[in-house]
């Protein structure tokens, strides 16, 4: 009861201030310690199941050894075994050797040197030649010093030893091999050997080089500059007819393409796709310049480079060792060149061809340019000759007249008089006089052949045996057949030989790497494994 208290009753009960009455609690933490010391520990516990754990890596670490005895088996497989790094090295060795040896076989003929050709000659290559008109290159000439304007030769070159008239321009320095026709005929200016008595004066002709020479004879009556590099213009077309005459099927047709159709400027207009005669694209080559004409013809022999190709190949033949041709119908390209010497030797060969002087000779012809009439594209186009001296020389056979800007005019000419028959050939001559002046030079000729003691002469052609036997550095020789393959370069034996026998070497050494490398694994691995 309230304000009761003694020392026998409720001994075990305090009071708060603040709490009268009311029990006081006693304190849980030593009766949850109480407890805690009652329960068994639960740590211990875990710890002995534990114990299992570790038998499984006693177990795993138990079966490790078996793994480990399979290692002294490997390494005693690895003993026996070549390294596999060795191997591929030796496999790798064997294959560098087989590839050494073949680029010595292919290689091997061209590393062996031979004599250097002349600074006059260019080569144009066969493999080049040969791999299509896409990829046929300008054939590069010795440096030279460039022409002083547009109209000079073509870019200043010459020859050994001879230079542009008045540009002061010369060959290698030191003694320099006799040109071909003659010594005389390394000069540069006007080469004329007058009578004792009774000579007539040579006209004078506005040309930086020409030549007059009976064709019957090769003499060379007159010349001026007669081996100086100049442009062609239209007159390179007397080779590529030439050249390509004795080759092709007149009465084959010819299909024009669009590198022929898109030829600029003179053209008798093929139309790409249509078909043509192959001696009426002769006709318009000749009569009237036409460079698409040219251009078809060239690509009738199989491809536009082989057509080139063998347009060197014939300047090779004829020995004309100034000339490099890189277009059929004579338009400017870098590299290409003739001489006045050169053209004599084209008109020279011409006159042994019947059908080139027949056309040579025509005044006018009816091409035939489509299979079909329409209103604005006629079927027939009429050729008149640009050779006005068919009309007013007498005893003129022909001529091919040419130029450009670079070129200046140029010209080729032929004349017959009783049982003489002249060439003339004009280069880098003022425009609109090359017919005047060559009207001139053959009045001379015809007037002093067997009066003047020749200047030089006209050589041969080679045989066809030597002329595949080419100088190094040439252009191919035309074969005997115009259409097969050109000839290339005489393969030395010796280099052959050894680049075969490298190759031997190398293919015994890849097979006796690879048949140890196979026994090696075989001793290695015995049945059933």
């Amino acid at each position: 009861m309230p304000g009761r208290t003694g020392p026998g009753t409720h001994d075990d009960l305090t009071t708060t201030p603040g709490q009268a009455g009311r029990p006081a609690v006693p304190p849980r933490q030593p009766a949850k310690a109480a407890r805690q010391s009652t329960e068994p520990p639960r740590q211990p516990a875990r710890a002995a199941r534990r114990p299992t754990i570790p038998a499984r890596g006693t177990a795993k670490a138990a079966r490790r050894p078996v793994i480990q005895a399979r290692g002294p088996a490997k390494a005693a497989r690895r003993s026996t075994e070549p390294p596999r790094r060795l191997a591929r090295a030796t496999a790798a060795a064997a294959t560098l050797s087989v590839a050494v040896a073949a680029a010595a076989v292919l290689a091997g003929p061209a590393a062996i040197a031979r004599p250097a050709r002349s600074a006059g000659q260019t080569e144009v290559s066969r493999q080049t030649a040969l791999s299509g008109p896409a990829a046929f290159p300008a054939p590069t000439a010795p440096a030279r010093p460039e022409a002083a304007h547009p109209g000079a030769p073509a870019g200043g070159n010459h020859g050994p030893g001879i230079g542009r008239q008045g540009s002061g321009a010369r060959g290698p320095a030191g003694p320099q091999p006799a040109p071909l026709g003659g010594p005389q005929l390394a000069g540069h200016g006007v080469i004329v050997n007058y009578p004792a008595r009774g000579g007539r004066p040579l006209p004078h002709v506005p040309a930086s080089a020409y030549v007059v020479a009976d064709a019957g004879t090769g003499q060379v009556l007159a010349a001026r500059d007669p081996h100086g590099w100049y442009r062609p213009a239209s007159t390179l077309k007397v080779l590529t007819a030439v050249t390509l005459m004795p080759a092709l099927n007149p009465d084959a047709t010819v299909v024009a393409s669009h590198r022929a159709a898109i030829a600029e400027p003179n053209k008798v207009g093929l139309v790409q796709g249509d078909k043509y005669r192959v001696s009426d694209l002769f006709k318009a080559l000749l009569m009237i310049s036409a460079n698409d004409a040219a251009v078809a013809l060239a690509q009738a022999t199989g491809s536009y480079a082989r057509g080139m190709a063998m347009l060197n190949a014939e300047a090779h033949h004829l020995q004309a060792d100034d000339t490099v041709a890189v277009t059929p119908n004579g338009l400017d390209a870098p590299g290409q060149h003739v001489s006045a010497y050169d053209e004599a030797l084209f008109a020279r060969q011409a006159l042994a061809i019947p059908a080139f002087m027949r056309d040579e000779a025509l005044r006018v012809f009816r091409f035939p340019l489509r299979p079909h009439w329409s209103r604005h594209h006629p079927r027939w186009e009429n050729l008149w000759t640009q050779n006005a001296m068919l009309y007013t020389f007498r005893g003129d056979l022909g001529g091919k007249i040419g130029w450009t800007t670079p070129a200046r005019a140029t010209f080729i000419g032929w004349a017959r008089r009783g049982h003489t028959t002249l060439v003339v050939t004009i280069l880098h001559c003022r425009p609109l006089a090359e017919l005047t002046s060559a009207a001139r030079l053959l009045n001379w000729g015809f007037a002093m052949d067997g009066k003047v003691r020749p200047a030089g002469h006209l050589v041969s052609p080679l045989p066809v045996a030597a002329a595949h036997h080419r100088p190094a550095g040439a252009a191919p020789a035309r074969t005997s057949h115009p259409l097969a393959q050109l000839p290339g370069p005489g393969v030395p034996a010796v280099p052959l030989a050894a680049g075969l026998g490298t190759l031997l070497l190398g293919v015994l050494t890849g097979w006796a790497v690879v048949r140890v490398s196979r026994r090696a694994r075989r001793a290695g691995n015995p049945p059933g494994r």
